[in-house]
């Protein structure tokens, strides 16, 4: 008979108390205070108008969980983890910590069990109002949640590339694109692309520093300028950015990337989604969708802890959830799709790519 292991599960009960340092740390601007060099806690405390005492204590459990050193003189600085929680470093959490461990999305959490027992979002409750409805009018947690995506799909991106084939696309559509990161690794690594990136105004975010200077077009769209692009990315006239509502209708093209949006719905309005990507498809158009999947066998799910704990974060967050294949090839089916074939996405990533079409 196996051991109970309580230290593992008293691990999970506490987990919650350094989840909000690294939280508190990227709120503050620690990291990024710290990327430099050494400062002492007077500095620290000055920069971010902390408490100077309880600054101290953050430190000292940062240092307990390897984020931070000090050394003898007091002067603190980041170790190679901490380096982790600075802004636009390769691989950075920072975004992601103050997004999963902000006001809204703490407090819905907060409230798992009314989720569980009612099958609500708790978001809406602690709120009263859907998630994406909140951030069009908080622009600081709007930045952070832009920031927060584009984090995770810099780690993917070129997975993802790698694993879609584009031969004899054209024209590309990230449907819900966010600030057009991920549509920029796919023109960068194929330059006979050209690319559309569609979401909501508020959507698009720092489109503008990601794609290079916009201008109005006459079809109520963005497009770039002429050589507006660094020589490094030279996409030029290959970019058009348009605004709307994918529940609505999206711009016509030969292929439809649709990254980590149909998680954060539930099957009705993934469906409707999808739905209107058909509709926009030509006869051989293709559509790349790009989420994780979960495991149909329930002695495989150990292994998928993190896309787990997803699955709960969908659930009082915005309404969606994590899907087997079997539940997304519903959704295709549902929507008029063929499920053609499913690739996983190379590491660090757990993201596979089902390609479909009419």
């Amino acid at each position: 008979m196996t051991r109970p292991d309580r230290a593992r599960v008293a691990d999970m009960l506490w987990g919650f108390f350094p989840a909000q340092v690294l939280r508190t740390l990227a709120g503050l601007g620690v990291p990024d205070l710290l990327d430099d060099g050494r400062r002492d806690l007077t500095e620290l405390a000055a920069a971010t108008g902390c408490d100077r005492d309880a600054l101290g204590r953050l430190l000292r459990a940062a240092r307990g969980l390897e984020l931070v050193d000090v050394d003898g003189d007091g002067r603190w600085s980041l170790t190679a983890d901490g380096q982790l929680l600075r802004t636009g470093t390769p691989g950075s959490l920072g975004s992601l910590a103050q997004l999963f461990c902000g006001d809204a999305p703490w407090r819905s959490w907060g409230e798992l069990e009314w989720s569980v027992r009612t099958g609500e979002v708790a978001f809406e409750k602690v709120t009263g109002r859907s998630a994406f409805a909140h951030m069009a009018d908080d622009p600081r947690m709007l930045a952070v949640f832009t920031e927060a995506m584009a984090e995770g799909t810099r780690m993917a991106a070129s997975g993802i590339v790698e694993t879609c084939d584009v031969d004899g696309v054209e024209v590309l559509v990230d449907v819900g694109g966010g600030n057009g990161t991920l549509l920029a690794a796919f023109l960068a690594a194929h330059p006979h692309l050209r690319g559309v990136l569609f979401d909501t105004a508020h959507g698009v975010g720092d489109a503008q520093d990601v794609l290079g200077p916009l201008q109005e077009s006459h079809r109520h769209a963005t497009r770039l300028r002429e050589g507006g692009f660094p020589a490094t990315r030279g996409f030029g006239e290959r970019i058009e950015i348009v605004t709307g509502d994918f529940f609505a209708a999206v711009p016509p093209a030969d292929a439809y990337v649709v990254k980590s949006v149909v998680h954060d719905w539930d099957d009705e309005r993934s469906v409707a989604i999808l739905r209107r990507i058909r509709e926009a498809m030509h006869g051989d158009a293709r559509l790349f969708l790009v989420e994780p999947v979960l495991a149909e066998d329930t002695a495989d799910l150990v292994a998928q802890r993190v896309m787990l704990m997803s699955d709960l974060n969908m659930l009082v967050c915005t309404g969606g959830r994590e899907r087997t294949l079997t539940e997304f090839g519903r959704l295709l089916d549902a929507a008029g799709l063929r499920l053609v074939d499913v690739r996983r996405v190379p590491p660090p990533t757990g993201f596979s790519v089902l390609r479909a079409q009419r």
